[in-house]
């Protein structure tokens, strides 16, 4: 490792103890950075990388409920505004037990640059709470929904920040947290995007990751004159979106996993297996490993899909699921491409070893920002009060990934031809936040 990384890292880690996946991302971004700013000294003098590594602002906030059975239950909830140089502050909330301060910090962090590629005015923020969705009734959820926006409601606002889902945290969360903000306020206004179509949502919105992903892949595989076939992780609304759109663009699609284990499925996911998915996982909130008893699939208790041989590699559930073994298999097996649907689904290690052997490697911040730029075009909608129809939404999302994938190519390209998307990503985000920053002084 570089000696000003090492020394950039030891200050962060001195006051961010603990908080492991925040110390990782910082360290990928500084990775690329750090020579860039020292060939730029303007960002350095200004101590850019320094403050953008600093939360404006953190919340924590106790959120207590009450179950079915009249006990009370107490959470955690935390909103962490990292950025707000080029607009109010934007990302997801995630309700899930793993949530703490250091995955939110990491998660906020990434969410500064993601959302600079998207070209529109939006600053980077994570929330969410230890709360676990999973096994709780609708009468559970909407409790713990009101009384964790109860709190939240005076950090946020149409134009100071305005959350979004993230996992555990899909359509029938955000109602119940928009109608608890509605009531509190009084207002009707753009503050949670996301929303449904009825109430201010924009069309293609729960599609826009999915599509996003795949759009992006697209225009990778194109420098190699390359097209699709695949493998997915995941079997949430990202992956069940992409899977949609790979199989719209002639890809095969031969894996889903949840966090019991992964199915594979040679013959492909077709339309028809794939509504059967959307039904099991999105209404009846079932295992994936029942699409193996219904298709006759293989299913694979307690293990990720990365050992199935294939083209082209989507992770799409959750962070550090790509170790460095997966990334020897995946490479050893001849996939020319990952791209992540996750945020950070692949381990230091892991994208080292991409790198290294060459092969297309998009990061997070980059492939899976189709979800926060359309939540950006919902924001649009909401502030003209006029929706969009499905073909204009999707059309803009297209222009938004090529453009992200156009400033990854220019920050990313090296003299021999490579495109180290991570580069990429990293400092082309940068550069807009870190300019805004300068302009607007010490602040």
């Amino acid at each position: 490792m570089d000696f000003r990384v090492q020394q950039f890292m030891a200050m962060i880690k001195a006051k961010n103890p603990g908080e492991a996946e925040f110390h990782q991302a910082v360290q990928e971004v500084s990775e690329s950075l750090i020579p860039f700013i020292e060939e730029n000294p303007k960002y350095k003098h200004a101590k850019i990388l320094e403050r953008i590594a600093e939360p404006e602002r953190t919340i924590i906030f106790r959120v207590p409920w009450i179950d079915d059975k009249g006990d009370i239950q107490v959470n955690r909830g935390f909103r962490i505004e990292m950025n707000s140089a080029i607009g109010p502050y934007k990302g997801g909330l995630r309700f899930h037990p793993t949530v703490n301060l250091g995955i939110l910090k990491f998660l906020a962090f990434e969410q500064v640059f993601k959302n600079s590629l998207t070209t529109l005015p939006m600053g980077g923020a994570k929330g969410g709470s230890d709360f676990d969705p999973k096994g709780k009734t609708d009468n559970e959820v909407m409790r713990f929904c009101q009384s964790f926006m109860t709190e939240l409601f005076r950090h946020i606002g149409p134009d100071t920040d305005v959350p979004a889902g993230d996992i555990g945290v899909g359509g029938r969360e955000i109602g119940y947290l928009f109608g608890q903000y509605k009531r509190l306020k009084n207002e009707f206004t753009g503050v949670l995007t996301g929303k449904g179509i009825d109430w201010g949502g924009s069309l293609i919105r729960p599609e826009a990751t999915g599509y996003g992903l795949v759009y992006f892949t697209r225009e990778m595989l194109a420098t190699r004159g390359e097209s699709f076939s695949g493998k997915i992780s995941g079997s949430g609304n990202v992956a069940q979106f992409a899977t949609e759109k790979v199989t719209e663009l002639g890809g095969k699609v031969v894996t889903l996993s949840d966090s019991d284990g992964f199915i594979y499925d040679p013959e492909g996911i077709s339309p028809e297996k794939l509504k059967y998915v959307m039904e099991l996982k999105n209404v009846r909130r079932g295992r994936i490993k029942e699409y193996a008893l219904k298709y006759n699939a293989e299913y694979h208790e307690g293990k990720r899909p990365w050992s199935i041989k294939c083209d082209i590699a989507l992770p799409n559930a959750t962070q550090n699921e790509i170790i460095a073994d997966d990334a020897t298999r995946l490479i050893g097996n001849g996939c020319i491409c990952v791209a992540e649907g996750a945020n950070m689904p692949s381990t230091a290690e892991a994208v080292e070893m991409f790198l290294k052997a060459h092969i297309l490697y998009a990061p997070g911040k980059a492939a899976n920002a189709g979800g926060v730029a359309t939540s950006g075009l919902e924001m649009t909608q909401n502030s003209m009060r006029l929706p969009w129809l499905k073909n204009e939404v999707d059309e803009r999302l297209q222009t938004i990934m090529k453009s992200i994938h156009e400033t990854c190519v220019k920050f990313g390209k090296k003299e021999d031809g490579f495109i180290n998307y991570v580069d990429g990503a990293n400092i082309g985000g940068f550069v807009k936040v870190a300019n805004a920053m300068i302009d607007q002084g010490v602040v």
